[in-house]
């Protein structure tokens, strides 16, 4: 199963991305072994996971979701808490 997910980095920014393990991920993030964006933004915290059944569903709804304000992905994160 593949996942969407958002995080919150220190100083508040969001960072969207797919994996098929959220928590390995997010703790991937923390150890500053994560994407070049979330390194220098330690530590960061789930806010949202949205499953997505395959890859190919993953990588189209990260497209759209990083198309979304930034307003627009604190509504996305409300809905799901």
């Amino acid at each position: 199963m593949w996942y969407l997910y958002i995080v919150k980095c220190a100083g508040g920014a969001l960072y969207t991305g797919i994996t098929t393990d959220v928590a390995s991920r997010v703790a991937c993030h923390n150890s500053k072994k994560g994407c070049k964006f979330t390194r220098g933004r330690t530590p960061v915290r789930l806010e949202y996971r949205e499953e997505c059944g395959d890859k190919s569903r993953a990588l189209k709804r990260e497209l759209e979701v990083k198309k979304l304000t930034r307003d627009e992905k604190i509504v996305l994160i409300k809905g799901f808490k």
